[in-house]
């Protein structure tokens, strides 16, 4: 009797340390997320996507944290490198200063602006899906998905369509150097700004100008202070959502699958939200102001700011060395295969 009671004993703990071994989901935790945008913008559909699966198909909850509610993109990153927050969604315009590679994005007319092409390379693309993970586990994150969220425009005080006009304008850019070579190289000056001064700087003509995807233009109210959208066609504002390594690598196998299906759900959501979200938000822009232009550059106007585009792929080389010229490579390589596919 005794040696039975002892079997049952010793099988009933083995069966608690299994599954206390292979399925943490037994405990339930809050898992913290920041992003840079408002509500409803890009990132926020993102966000409460992965939010929902998480929370659909787990015990978990994720508490999420928006533009200003935490500091700034700066702010919001060091607080995940340190663990403070177990999620973070950054653009690489902020994380270049981290990640020199993540710049590429910034290289004017690399990228197509085909929203179909774009998200067929999010979608295949090495140097996107393999490349950058390595790039990112280095500075402690794990990369869990990078995304488009619109093509950018560029707001000024007053219409531009050739380099020249950008003589003797502040234009501002975010905290990155090769945004700043980027514009220098279109006959602007840089001037870097978080974003929360940026509407401030726009109003008192201590800029002239920025650059942002119509929806965060509208949503941000940035062309009832600069008017004049130019859409140059120099590539897309991209995104990547990322993990403490530490947090992430803590996890069972369970909850690494669980937390790479909500982020793949949250991409496949996102990308059925912009489609046509441009359009909209330009709609919204005209309809509540008459003093908004729109100037759409012709291909030979283009040609004019594509021809600088080499001086800024130099820079990047010689900004990120042997690593940076492979990724470019790659980044090539990938875009001339999507570019064959969705033709």
């Amino acid at each position: 009797m005794r040696n039975t009671i002892n079997l049952k004993i010793h099988l009933g703990i083995l069966f608690l340390v299994a599954l206390i071994s292979h399925s943490t989901f037994l405990i339930a935790a809050t898992w913290r997320y920041a992003h840079e945008e408002n509500k409803g913008d890009v990132q926020d559909v993102f966000a409460v996507a992965f939010k929902e699966h998480i929370e659909k198909n787990s015990e978990h909850a994720i508490q999420i944290f928006r533009f200003g509610e935490l500091g700034e993109s700066d702010d919001i990153m060091e607080q995940t490198q340190s663990g403070i927050l177990q999620f973070v969604n950054q653009s690489p315009g902020f994380t270049g200063a981290l990640i020199p590679e993540a710049q590429i994005f910034f290289i004017p007319y690399l990228m197509p602006t085909d929203k179909d092409a774009v998200v067929e390379f999010f979608r295949t693309s090495k140097a996107i899906n393999e490349d950058f993970m390595e790039l990112y586990a280095k500075q402690g994150l794990s990369l869990l998905q990078m995304y488009p969220e619109g093509e950018m425009v560029i707001t000024v005080d007053e219409p531009v369509t050739r380099p020249e006009d950008f003589a003797g304008k502040k234009i501002r850019v975010m905290t990155n150097p090769l945004l700043s070579a980027t514009y220098e190289a279109f006959g602007a000056t840089p001037t870097p700004l978080p974003w929360g001064e940026v509407y401030g700087a726009l109003q008192t003509n201590m800029i002239q100008g920025q650059e942002n995807p119509i929806f965060w233009i509208e949503s941000g109210g940035l062309y009832e202070v600069s008017p004049n959208l130019v859409f140059t066609r120099h590539g897309w504002f991209t995104t990547a959502m990322m993990a403490n390594q530490n947090f992430y690598q803590s996890l069972s196998k369970e909850e690494q699958k669980l937390v790479q299906e909500a982020s793949q759900h949250a991409f496949e959501q996102v990308i059925a939200h912009i489609d046509g979200l441009a359009e909209r938000a330009l709609a919204k822009i005209q309809k509540a102001s008459s003093k908004v232009t729109v100037t759409r550059l012709n291909d030979q106007q283009i040609a004019l700011f594509k021809a600088n585009a080499p001086a800024v792929e130099k820079t990047f080389i010689e900004m990120t060395g042997a690593s940076g010229k492979q990724l470019l490579e790659q980044f090539k390589a990938d875009l001339k295969q999507v570019t064959k596919n969705t033709k």
